[in-house]
């Protein structure tokens, strides 16, 4: 009895199996070879399945099938000319992966992929099998030179072109990112406010200053605001990718300025204790103009030698006499705190020159004049004239 049964069954279900040309289907894999795959299909004949109709890489179908697996086909024709059915499971998936995308472009759904190809003029994704081009000037919202970092990357984009016939399926990437950047602009500017300290990445450096990832908005770190002391040149101090904890200095429109120089680390915090007036320092030269030179005595401590304190000698300019990164000694003749001016000289430190005590100074009195004698015809001619 129980035989008759699962006779039964198996024939109901051989005769509920509809095996015809387009019918999606479910087979089990019997044998695998490297281009070709066999399906046990439920019908007369087993099924073919290529490596081309599974796939449209270049794959080793060994490496993807087993025997015993399920796979879900689409029916492509039921005589190969062989008495085999031919059978698809690539255009299924791309049947699928084109609902897929059409629902996403009616929703405006962000949608992640893979890239598969890194072409000249943009990149290739796969959803579902469906391929995704994505043009070079829709990748970024930035300028991208190489895109070969996106290879094997998976990446979030959106559908802005939809045609199936036309086999023209175009992400956009770009706009997704300025949508998330002012976003997250807004968000940022809603918390910060002068005077806090944020974390930050370099993003990129110039000769004139760095700009700095917030995490929403860029940051202008100037070379003026880098360091108390100088930065002669900012590729040497930052680099892209680097760390910092900035001060934001100004905050206008969308522009912000920022700092390295936190006001509890400014040395001219204790600059008029150690640089007092009459106080003897010591300091280096920093650069030089024609009417004097400027000494460096701490980092972001610079005061001025002016030309007339140099030396109790003439000096022309700072330049005959000083070298820039020489360390001098001078004396503090002044010092402005509001202002932030220290005055130097090195002249008051040199000793004053001796007076010459062998030379005679004579009143211009009769008794002490001396007398010269002069010869008579030398006085003769004077008194003709």
């Amino acid at each position: 009895m129980s035989e008759e049964l699962n006779f039964e069954q198996m024939l109901n279900d051989f005769e509920g199996t509809e095996v015809r040309n387009g019918a999606v289907i479910e087979g089990s894999v019997i044998d695998v070879k490297p281009d070709v795959a066999y399906l046990n299909i439920g019908g007369k004949s087993d099924g073919i399945l290529t490596k081309e109709e599974y796939s449209n890489e270049n794959v080793d179908l060994t490496t993807k099938l087993a025997p015993g697996d399920k796979l879900e086909v689409k029916v492509l024709k039921l005589n190969d000319g062989d008495g085999q059915t031919v059978l698809s499971y690539k255009r299924l998936a791309q049947e699928r992966g084109n609902k897929r995308i059409e629902e996403a472009f009616n929703n405006q759904e962000v949608l992640k992929a893979k890239v598969t190809q890194v072409l000249n003029g943009g990149l290739t994704v796969l959803v579902e099998d469906t391929r995704v081009f994505i043009p070079a000037s829709l990748v970024s919202d930035v300028y991208e030179k190489d895109l070969g970092k996106y290879a094997d990357q998976e990446i979030e984009f959106r559908i802005s072109e939809f045609n199936p016939r036309r086999r023209r399926i175009i992400g956009d990437r770009r706009h997704l990112i300025a949508e998330r950047k002012a976003e997250a602009a807004k968000e940022l500017f809603s918390r910060i406010q002068v005077g806090d300290v944020v974390e930050g990445t370099v993003k990129n450096v110039t000769d004139f200053g760095a700009f700095v990832d917030l995490g929403g908005a860029d940051g202008l770190l100037h070379i003026s605001e880098m360091s108390w002391g100088r930065v002669e040149n900012p590729h040497k101090n930052f680099h892209n990718g680097d760390q910092l904890q900035v001060l934001i200095k100004d905050i206008r429109d969308q522009k912000i300025a920022l700092s390295l120089k936190f006001p509890d680390e400014n040395p001219w915090n204790e600059a008029s204790e150690r640089f007092a007036v009459g106080a003897v320092v010591q300091g280096k030269v920093a650069r030089m103009t024609d009417f004097g030179a400027f000494i460096e005595l701490l980092p972001g401590v610079d005061a001025l030698l002016h030309v007339s304190q140099i030396s109790r000698n003439h000096v022309d300019k700072p330049s005959d006499v000083l070298k820039i990164g020489e360390e001098i000694e001078a004396k503090v003749v002044d010092f402005d705190a509001d202002n932030h001016k220290i005055s130097l000289s090195m002249k008051a430190l040199e000793s004053a020159p001796q007076e010459d005590n062998a030379v005679s100074v004579y009143e211009d009195t009769a008794e002490d004049a001396p007398t010269i004698d002069i010869p008579q015809e030398v006085a003769e001619e004077a008194s003709e004239v």
